[in-house]
């Protein structure tokens, strides 16, 4: 932290253009511009007389377009007491005063888009300008002199203090205000992340708060010794800071303290991050300028601990051997992250890869702009998300892809609206939050059939589980209710399918090396040992998780991490607390994931445990692996579907077995398009007669011009059976020319069932018993096993 001294009155407001310049304004009527390469000062422009600044902020970089990364935006306002504001340009010169309130205008902020103005004074109004300052409308006229005034996400809403309330408005006419009592005094000072979407809000009650948007209070402080004068979000949403008298806090996004520093300032008037969130800028009522950097941020994974020490220095520690490295970088450190034996180092100009073997060597490339707001990585790459894309790294320092669609906002990705897993990236779309676009990892190109996913309801967080084939990829989706869906990402042609898994979720993360999830969820710590089982065997979904209560984490408490069989959790006041499972799910994931069946079904009837033996019914359903399923099922009990599993050994083509397995997973879909595709027309026809789907039975025998006599029998004997006419029309019209013959239909079915097991490629059914244990049944129309419910 460092207090710089060039004011020789009380300073009001500070702002920047790039990490390395920043600008503050005081009541000696000077601007100052400081650099903090050079430790130079020099007066940017000198007020008139009567004109003591309140509030400055730079014109949004994002909007001044993408190339504004490194030199930073050239044109701020500056608000002051003689109820004008001021467009001051880079250079010192005042393009424009404007008459904006009577009395003190005190604060004016630019819309995240750059095309709005909004300005808040003392006689209570807050109004609208455009870019080049004309008046567009006065939102607002209230009695209390408005301190606060914060622009929403998407630049469409106002959020403003009217005395001891919040309120935040649209910018339609008719829209109505959300407005409730947010503090025990006068609120002095309010900030609203785009990222995160929360609202910060501090006053002269001595508390701060954190809010969500629909008003409810996510976080409230102690009461403090003095007002809290100042707050800032940094860019990304992660942490904010706090400024009261002599006082500098920062604090986690839910509100907990990570530091307090009591630097001899006065009161810090205002506080301002810089763009690449690792330095904020503080007006001191003492007539001095601070500027703090954000240090100490600890990453750990595994048995490594990494710490930035400074700006410019990372230690790294091996906790087994107590190894310390020192790695020291040119520029400044803007983001870390530490995973799957990898540390990526953002700075203000390059990237490091360092693969923790060999702290000595890193791989490093230059960055084309400075300014990484989120590192995300996953087994085999990494994903960097600058102001305006989203690019995928090889570890070995190459650019993969970087996937983009229309109206794509990199600069407010975070955590949780963009996931990444070895194959995909999903990220949550802006403009629509029930769309998820999901992207190949190899080539940026989106998957299957290009549609993204929509989900029917706002999305707030996804996650994209580690392990498996690609063609087996889920993502978990917690929407706006805190319901948990699990979704297939990679689908052609057919309707993708989504799964409820659970609700009231407040946190999740999958495992890095096994397709485990866990939840914190309405009270109860929840991990889904194979969470597919929902797509395998609903009967089983709620027999393969492990529940315990969540009251030792205290409230709101947030899973940070799933490494093997250890979760790492964050309590509300910021404490880390461990928590473990069960070693031997993961054990079985490997041995499934490897296709060692008799090892699983070995460790299962060593541990004895149900949970495992449903995960390893789920799992070999799945795989059709028809032995291992029949055990499992077997030793949970559930005769019936043994006996189908047994049943389905018998039929000698593999395609139709598989069928068979696809329909005890509960997808006809599957199972029809399994045999169509063999050319098992004949066994496709009849699943449909078993499911009483006549229409499709019936399309699909005059389609490939077989069996049209067989669908009309079957139909013919079911209508009997319930002494009912036929009166479908495309029923009445095939069975006009044709006559049903029985023992022609028995002949024909038999000779079907002599040509499947005549087909040259029959693979006969693995058999957990020998042929000659089981009596030989008469052959008979297998659509599906008689157990299977009708």
């Amino acid at each position: 932290m460092v207090l710089k001294s060039a004011h020789s009155e009380l300073v009001s407001c500070v702002g920047w253009t790039t990490p390395d310049e920043c600008y503050s304004g005081a009541d000696d009527h000077l601007v100052l511009k400081w650099n903090l390469n050079s430790n130079e000062t020099t007066t940017l422009v000198k007020l008139p007389e009567d004109v003591f600044p309140t509030d400055m902020h730079w014109f949004p970089k994002s909007a001044a377009g993408g190339g504004a990364g490194k030199k930073g935006s050239d044109l701020f306002v500056l608000t002051s007491t003689d109820g004008k504001f001021h467009l001051i340009s880079r250079s010192g010169r005042v393009e424009k005063s404007i008459d904006a309130h009577k009395g003190a205008v005190l604060s004016g902020r630019w819309s995240w888009d750059g095309t709005a103005l909004v300005t808040a004074g003392e006689d209570g109004q807050v109004k609208i300008w455009s870019r080049s300052g004309m008046l567009r409308s006065t939102l607002t006229q209230n009695s209390n002199t408005v301190y606060g005034v914060a622009w929403g996400p998407d630049s469409d809403q106002v959020l403003f203090t009217n005395g001891r309330q919040l309120v935040i408005k649209s910018l339609q006419a008719n829209a109505k205000p959300t407005m409730w009592k947010a503090h025990e005094g006068v609120i002095l000072n309010v900030d609203w992340n785009p990222v995160n979407n929360l609202i910060l809000s501090g006053g002269e009650d001595c508390r701060y708060k954190v809010w969500d948007t629909y008003g409810r209070i996510m976080y409230s402080s102690a009461a403090h010794d003095y007002p809290i004068t100042s707050l800032a979000w940094t860019p990304n949403g992660e942490l904010f800071a706090v400024g009261s008298f002599n006082t500098l806090r920062l604090c986690d996004q839910a509100g907990w303290s990570y530091s307090l520093e009591k630097p001899n300032t006065g009161s810090l008037f205002k506080l301002a991050w810089s763009s690449d969130g690792t330095q904020v800028a503080g007006a001191c009522g003492n007539g001095q300028v601070l500027i703090a950097n954000v240090i100490e941020k600890r990453l750990e994974w595994k048995n490594y601990e990494a710490v930035v020490v400074s700006s410019k220095q990372i230690h790294v520690r091996n906790v087994m051997n107590e190894a310390l490295e020192k790695l020291d970088f040119r520029d400044r450190v803007i983001k870390v992250s530490l995973c799957f034996n990898h540390l990526v180092v953002a700075t203000a100009s390059q990237c490091y890869i360092y693969n923790t073997k060999n702290w000595n060597t890193p791989m490093i490339f230059d960055l084309k702009e400075g300014n990484i707001s989120l590192i995300l990585q996953a087994e085999k790459h990494f994903m960097l998300v600058d102001s305006s894309n989203v690019y995928i790294y090889s570890y070995d320092g190459r650019m993969v892809c970087s996937p983009k669609y229309p109206g794509m906002r990199a600069d407010i990705l975070n955590y949780q609206t963009v996931s990444l897993s070895n194959d995909t990236v999903a990220i949550r779309d802006k403009t629509d939050e029930k769309v998820i676009y999901v992207f190949d990892a190899q080539n940026g190109k989106p998957l299957g059939d290009g549609k993204p996913i929509t989900h029917k309801l706002e999305v707030m967080e996804i996650a994209l589980d580690q392990c498996g084939p690609a063609t087996e990829r889920r993502l978990a989706i917690i929407d706006k209710n805190r319901d948990l869906y699990l979704t297939s990402v990679r689908v052609f042609g057919s309707e993708r399918k989504s799964n409820k898994l659970g609700n009231m979720i407040q946190s999740l993360c999958w495992n890095d090396s096994a397709n485990m999830l866990a939840a914190l969820a309405d009270g109860k710590f929840t991990v889904w040992y194979y969470p597919n089982t929902i797509y395998v065997d609903r009967d089983l979904a709620s027999r393969t998780v492990f529940e315990k209560e969540a009251s030792e984490f205290g409230k709101n408490p947030q899973l940070l991490n799933f490494i093997g069989n250890h979760i790492i959790i964050r309590r509300a006041e910021g404490s880390l607390v461990g928590t473990g499972i069960s070693p031997y799910p993961a054990i079985l994931h490997s041995y499934v994931q490897s296709s060692r069946w008799d090892d699983a079904v070995r460790l299962c009837r060593f541990v004895k445990d149900d949970v495992l033996w449903c995960c390893l019914a789920a799992m070999s359903a799945y795989a059709k692996e028809l032995n291992t399923a029949e055990i499992a099922y077997a030793s949970i009990k559930e005769a019936e579907k043994v006996q189908f599993i047994v049943n389905i050994k018998d039929i000698p083509v593999k395609e139709a077995r598989n069928a068979e397995m696809a329909l005890l997973c509960g997808s006809p879909q599957d199972a029809e398009s399994i045999l169509l595709t063999a050319g098992l027309i004949f066994r496709a026809i009849m699943l449909n007669i078993q499911l009483y789907n006549w229409d499709r039975a019936l399309e699909l025998a005059v389609k490939h011009k077989t069996h049209v006599d067989t669908v009309l029998g079957y139909r013919q004997r079911y209508l009997e059976r319930f002494d009912k006419k036929e009166k479908n029309k495309r029923f009445l019209q095939y069975s006009e020319g044709i006559e049903i013959d029985w023992e022609k239909i028995d002949a024909k079915i038999e000779m079907e069932y002599q040509k499947e097991r005549e087909r040259p490629e029959r693979t006969p059914a693995p058999s957990a018993a020998s042929s000659g244990d089981r009596p030989e049944r008469s052959e008979r129309p297998r659509g599906r096993s008689q157990i299977s419910g009708h």
